[in-house]
């Protein structure tokens, strides 16, 4: 390790703090092929990769709901959504500006539609932070643990998706979503440069890895999980082969439906050319459903999945377009 990191604070000019948070693992034998954090925060939020107009659009998800919405993508359906103490429902703009009106407000949503609950998530924050899921059945207990964060602030209200029964097997507290990360090339070629599966633990309503869940790689050629699944380092950088609360294997598990969500992430990449985007993707019984477009994805995530991105043909293309030797 010594020897490693040494090697990496002369080489990549930096203190190799990636090396401890993202990379080391006994496991890990090339770690010449892993990106720095330089390089990586250059991939992930470079000027000549991101187009200010395209991001506008992923960066808050109102606007993105809205905009799936209008090409007839498919998504996650917007019930209602707040800015501030203003809350929106059929038209209407309610004012909410305490717990008892917050309840009063989605007790009148669920009388008025058929929900039996709501997920709810911050226009513009990440990894999960801040989102809820509202029952009608517990509902004071739930608006008690949302409220200060909701009110006065900018939430999307939206229905929650009927995760796939078999993926249900493996965790049913959560959506446990596809992540792909696209990439655009010079020549305006989109391809697909990792794919994985995020699951969450417990009884954690998000599959996020920043919020204590982990991620499995995805064989992109058929659709099948790879043996093992990786934790972040912050939550103890455990190794998974089965899932720690369900106990269901991982190896050359088969998602459902994997064609149609590699060809709904081709279709969406056209809508948003951003030339390096996460998307993240729900498998229904009935097919895949976006859940969100990030424009800054996480690299470092991408590059533990994929065992060193340096080596990725795509990759090395945009490093050498990025003058990164």
């Amino acid at each position: 390790m010594l020897w490693e990191a040494s090697y990496l604070w002369i080489s990549k000019r930096e203190i190799p703090f990636y090396y401890f948070k993202y990379q080391y693992r006994k496991s890990v034998t090339n770690f010449k092929d892993y990106l720095s954090t330089k390089e990586g925060i250059r991939i992930q939020q470079g000027n000549l990769l991101h187009n200010d107009e395209l991001i506008s659009i992923m960066a808050n998800k109102l606007s993105f709901s809205l905009y799936c919405k209008k090409n007839g993508l498919p998504n996650a359906k917007m019930v209602s959504y707040n800015l501030d103490s203003n809350f929106f429902f059929e038209n209407e703009v309610i004012k909410v500006k305490n717990s008892e009106a917050l309840f009063y407000f989605f007790n009148h949503l669920f009388e008025k539609t058929a929900h039996q609950s709501v997920f709810i998530k911050p226009l513009a924050q990440y990894g999960g932070a801040g989102c809820f899921k509202i029952n009608k059945n517990n509902l004071k207990e739930d608006i008690k643990h949302c409220s200060e964060h909701v009110i006065g602030t900018g939430y999307i209200h939206e229905e929650v998706i009927q995760q796939h029964e078999v993926i249900n097997k493996i965790h049913e507290n959560c959506i446990n979503s596809v992540r792909l990360l696209t990439y655009i090339d010079k020549n305006k070629s989109a391809s697909i440069i990792v794919a994985y599966m995020r699951f969450g633990i417990g009884k954690s309503v998000v599959d996020n890895v920043s919020s204590g869940g982990f991620q499995v790689g995805i064989n992109i050629e058929n659709g099948t999980l790879h043996e093992k699944g990786y934790q972040d380092m912050e939550f103890g950088g455990a190794e998974f082969y089965k899932h720690p609360t369900s106990g269901f294997v991982f190896k050359d598990f088969k998602i459902p439906h994997f064609k149609e969500v590699l060809d709904l992430t081709y279709k969406t990449s056209d809508f948003l050319p951003d030339r390096i985007i996460g998307w993240d993707i729900a498998i229904t019984t009935n097919g895949p459903v976006l859940i969100e477009a990030n424009e800054y994805p996480s690299i470092f995530a991408a590059d533990i999945i994929y065992g060193g991105l340096r080596k990725h043909p795509k990759i090395k293309e945009l490093l050498s377009e990025l003058k990164i030797n």
